[in-house]
């Protein structure tokens, strides 16, 4: 019966946190006040993430949903995370304490990933991400509606210690001591250019290369930062597991052992971390500084491997 439910409702039964990768008809089983399988416990709130999107999500988005922009959850140069203090003061702002569910949509998935994961290293225990995103929504041909959104209730305290999970991001020097043990893996989310130094990605990373000892995790189409097409079908929704464990373990990347991922600034990370999280990987974590940290030291080494 409830491999039944699961299936009716649109849940992976190839993962182990089946309940956080959501299928557009229990969203909107949800939001109707239907009986779901896996219903969130108490309160709930509803996310679309996005980059300066504002517009867009004024001009139609899912119903219920409120609206989050990774410039709160980043600073730049760097596009780190904020500030402990400044990652708890939003969460608090948009009423997120660490026992309530919240589920995130994006136009990009990797952002609402990139979210997602901060979150995880926060300690909300119950974050659930879209499968599809908004253009999976779209495609199911579910209503929108238009304005400014709902408007979150401020919390007054999380409600357990913060960050709960500091283990989920690491820095620059932990990098360093990760690509020294025998146990553990850094691993590339980035694209085969990038990889191998025919292009950095972005405008506004000019340097080449990639961090040598790391394994390559793959992420997408060449040419597209964007793109994760090596863990997506065509319409952005996730790849088996099986696909996913069979493309690491191809690469080294084991599933007990301690992996950190790492891309250019950590959105494409975040969707892989988000991944093996769902997959119940134990020891996982982001490298927050990615290659845009690491790159602009010149003390670090690089590896080009294009000619």
């Amino acid at each position: 019966m409830m491999a039944e439910q699961q299936e009716a409702q649109g849940f992976r039964r190839d993962l182990a946190r089946w309940r956080q990768l959501l299928h557009p008809a229990w969203l909107d089983q949800l939001l109707r006040g239907r009986p779901v399988l896996a219903a969130p416990s108490s309160a709930w709130l509803l996310f679309e993430v996005g980059c300066g999107g504002e517009e867009a999500f004024a001009g139609a988005h899912i119903p219920g949903a409120s609206y989050l922009d990774t410039n709160r959850l980043e600073i730049q140069p760097l596009w780190n995370k904020v500030a402990d203090c400044a990652l708890l003061s939003l969460l608090l702002e948009h009423g997120i304490q660490h026992d309530i569910t919240v589920i995130l949509y994006g136009r990009s998935t990797l952002a609402a990933a990139r979210a997602a994961h901060l979150m995880l290293y926060a300690g909300v225990a119950d974050v659930r991400l879209l499968d599809g995103g908004f253009d999976g929504w779209l495609r199911a041909g579910y209503p929108l509606e238009s304005g400014p959104g709902m408007k979150p209730v401020p919390a007054n305290s999380f409600g357990a210690p913060f960050p709960a999970r500091p283990d989920y991001l690491i820095g620059t020097a932990e990098a360093k001591a990760l690509l020294q043990s025998s146990d553990g893996a850094l691993v590339s989310i980035r694209t085969l250019s990038e990889h191998v130094g025919q292009t950095s990605g972005y405008s506004y990373i000019d340097a080449i290369g990639d961090i040598p000892g790391a394994r390559w995790g793959r992420a997408g189409q060449d040419g597209d930062v964007h793109s994760m097409s090596e863990y997506h079908h065509a319409d952005g929704t996730m790849k088996s597991a099986h696909e996913i464990h069979r493309l690491w373990w191809e690469a080294g990347i084991r599933p007990g052992q301690q992996n950190a991922f790492y891309c250019g600034t950590g959105w494409r990370a975040s969707l892989a971390f988000f991944y093996a999280w769902l997959m119940n990987w134990p020891r996982i974590s982001v490298y927050d500084g990615g290659w845009c940290e690491w790159s602009r030291d010149p003390g670090n080494p690089v590896i080009r491997k294009a000619g």
